[in-house]
């Protein structure tokens, strides 16, 4: 019915068409994350295909969103105007709420052309049975879902880490990959950008970190990594399963860092650092976030639905994800199982009609322009440092005000003065959304309500 690419390019078509210039990264200087809820459905004249041809599908974004950030602790409020979590999935999947909130106006007056049909019981609502939708990310979700083995043949992403590192005291492991923006190769062991480098959390003295997949050339003299093999043990810890043959010498380390109370990362060097499966929150700079990592999320939704709490009042059953699709990045397959479906198998006495699923994974060979690797190639060894984008843009296939840009968690451009304004709230911020589920009780005679609001 479609392929991971048909997906991935429908995605970045939209991208660059429907959403605007602001919020967008700035050329060669930043990056961003792109995600997207892609609604599927047969074609209009699937009566007309002749039975020894493929079925035809119609393919439309419902949603999208894009971002980077996350706030901290200390900047949350308790009356839901603040985008808590601005990563691009939990943009995308806001988006896709609002859209949800519109097609039950529609189903509620009548329409023809909503998604939705009547359902069994009074005043509920559920999917029409030809539709699905499948969940975009131009990369890895943050999170267990990027706790990915790397083989020996494979190139690195950084120097692997010797034994006798784990034994000096002065090294504090912060195990973030990600972190270190400067990863031009340094030979010179006194200059400027070494010694900066040799500050970056987790880095021990005399190594620099080098992400080495797309088209960035990988060191022509790697280093050894006899030290660096695991036992079967160890092997089944990081993957799930140890393939034959296969030595792993390290994994991409997430940034996520684990809930309180769980057992935490052993800090081991190489591909021991992380333990895998665990919940985790994602990273912040200086304040503690407390926003779980997209790999949670994706598997609470995986298990729970992506229309949230208030729409259930309306649906008579969960709106789940049919596949999620992954860009070009990173990525391994066990992993995004495990993430998303593996650690969730043994969840047990939730409420009829909810039950975890086997969503499909896939990955597209197709990169996203704007991704940390396109635009690390393109600029080659351009001035100035590279870094992520500070907004944030949220597009539903709403009729009124589809766009919404972002940053630190308030419409971009807001000040301190009038953060307390109703022009101060994001259209997908809880507090907005909670406004709009009222609308629609409001629009529907009391008689007609489902018996979870009487």
């Amino acid at each position: 019915m479609w392929t991971a690419d048909e997906i991935a390019r429908l995605c970045y078509e939209h991208y660059g068409l429907r959403l605007p210039k602001q919020g967008k990264p700035e050329p060669n200087r930043e990056w961003t994350l792109l995600a997207a809820m892609v609604k599927i459905q047969p074609a209009a004249d699937q009566a007309c295909n002749s039975p020894d041809k493929p079925a035809q599908v119609t393919k439309e974004v419902v949603s999208m969103g894009t971002g980077t950030k996350c706030i901290g602790q200390s900047k949350m409020r308790k009356s839901g105007d603040i985008l808590n979590d601005s990563h691009a999935e939990i943009i995308a999947r806001r988006s896709f709420q609002r859209y949800l909130l519109h097609q039950l106006h529609l189903a509620a007056a009548l329409k023809e052309d909503s998604i939705f049909v009547p359902g069994t019981r009074r005043g509920l609502w559920k999917l029409r049975p030809d539709l699905l939708f499948v969940f975009f990310s131009s990369h890895t979700p943050c999170g267990d879902a990027s706790i990915i083995p790397m083989l020996e043949f494979e190139d690195q992403p950084c120097c692997p880490v010797s034994r006798n590192w784990a034994n000096n005291p002065s090294v504090k492991a912060s195990g973030n990959l990600e972190a270190p923006e400067d990863k031009r190769k340094c030979e010179d062991p006194d200059s400027p950008v070494t010694k900066k480098m040799r500050l970056e959390p987790g880095t021990p003295d005399g190594v620099a970190h080098h992400q080495s997949f797309g088209n960035q050339e990988s060191s022509p003299d790697p280093p050894s990594v006899s030290r660096c093999n695991l036992t079967t043990e160890e092997l089944a810890t990081v993957t799930g399963m140890a393939p034959s043959g296969a030595k792993v010498v390290d994994v991409y380390r997430t940034g996520a860092k684990c809930v309180p109370g769980e057992a935490g990362d052993s800090g081991k060097p190489g591909a021991a650092y992380h333990q895998v499966g665990l919940l985790r929150v994602k990273p912040g700079r200086g304040d503690r976030t407390s926003s779980m990592s997209c790999s949670d999320k994706l598997a609470r939704w995986n298990v729970l639905g992506c229309q949230g709490a208030l729409l259930m009042h309306f649906l008579e059953e969960p709106i789940y994800l049919s596949a999620v699709v992954i860009g070009k990045c990173p990525y391994s397959q066990e992993a995004m199982q495990r993430a998303l479906t593996g650690r969730c198998h043994n969840i047990s006495a939730l409420p009829k009609g909810f039950a975890v699923q086997e969503v499909k994974i896939q990955q597209s060979g197709l990169l996203f322009e704007q991704s940390r690797c396109a635009v690390q190639v393109k600029r080659a060894d351009g001035p100035g440092r590279l870094v992520p984008c500070g907004a944030a843009i949220s597009w539903s296939a709403v009729p009124e005000q589809p766009l919404d840009v972002t940053a630190n968690g308030f419409p971009q451009g807001t000040t301190k003065k009038g953060i307390q304004s109703l022009q101060a709230r994001s259209r997908i911020s809880k507090v907005e959304l909670f406004r709009s589920f009222q609308k629609l009780l409001n629009s529907i005679s009391e008689d007609k309500w489902p018996d979870s609001l009487r």
